[in-house]
């Protein structure tokens, strides 16, 4: 009897110490500053070294980017001229560009601009370039940021409550940038929402309420479940400044 004890508490606890055993194996075989790759089907091993809440976050940001992809082709669907700046074949390689391939979110026509930086370029009056790339992949870069630029997380890692809320925060002043910011000509700088004519199209207001609703949901659960506080920071849109979310 005194043996199987003994076993069960040895076998608890060496259940305990695989995922530290073997986290650092896998932390090296993680892509950072990229979209969040798809659960693999089946086993995976990965799993074992994450945590309840690591699943949940991923799950969140899953949900965030499928979203963004989708309102990058909407945006390249109602600005065709944008993609064609960007000298790609087709919306679809544009599309591609932004969320297949390993950039760090990082595109040498942005200037060396990454997240909310790349978001102010694309409505600068001066810029030429495809300004459907730098609005997405500012905000792509900014939510990975919020994320620790992590695409899997780990046991170790841990998320702040605070940058997912700010995230969140700085899409809802994205979103009123993209549909108030207007040339000196007075047309807008790109075109989304259609609220005129017989069918209105308020797609990309829900895609956007998704993305804002992942992460602030994501904030609440974190902060809960970690005992953290979120200052709840709101700011008039219209003068609103983008709230950091790197501490």
């Amino acid at each position: 009897m005194a043996s199987d004890t003994a076993f069960a508490l040895s076998l608890a606890m060496f259940s305990r110490l695989i995922p530290l055993i073997i986290l650092p194996l896998l932390a090296g075989c993680v892509t950072t500053g990229t979209t969040p790759r798809k659960p693999a089907a089946g086993f995976d091993p990965n799993q074992i070294a994450k945590s309840d809440i690591d699943r949940v976050a991923e799950s969140h940001q899953r949900e965030v980017f499928a979203s963004l992809r989708l309102l990058t082709e909407k945006l390249y669907r109602r600005n065709p001229r944008e993609w064609r700046k960007g000298g790609q074949a087709s919306l679809e390689a544009a599309v591609a560009r932004i969320f297949e391939v390993d950039h760090g979110w990082k595109f040498a026509e942005l200037e060396g601009r990454r997240g909310t930086d790349a978001i102010h370029l694309a409505f600068r009056e001066d810029y030429a370039g495809d300004r459907v790339l730098a609005f997405t992949v500012g905000l792509g870069g900014m939510v990975q940021t919020a994320f620790n630029d992590k695409t899997e997380l780990f046991i170790l890692d841990d998320l702040d409550p605070q940058a997912l809320f700010n995230a969140a925060r700085n899409v809802e002043i994205a979103v009123w940038k993209l549909s108030n910011a207007k040339t000196a000509s007075g047309e807008l700088v790109l075109l989304s929402n259609e609220a005129n004519g017989p069918v209105r199209n308020l797609s990309f207001e829900r895609e956007f309420g998704k993305m804002i609703g992942s992460l602030d949901v994501l904030s609440k659960i974190i902060a809960d479940k970690t005992n953290r506080l979120v200052v709840k920071v709101f700011q008039n849109l219209a003068t609103a400044i983008f709230l950091p979310v790197k501490f």
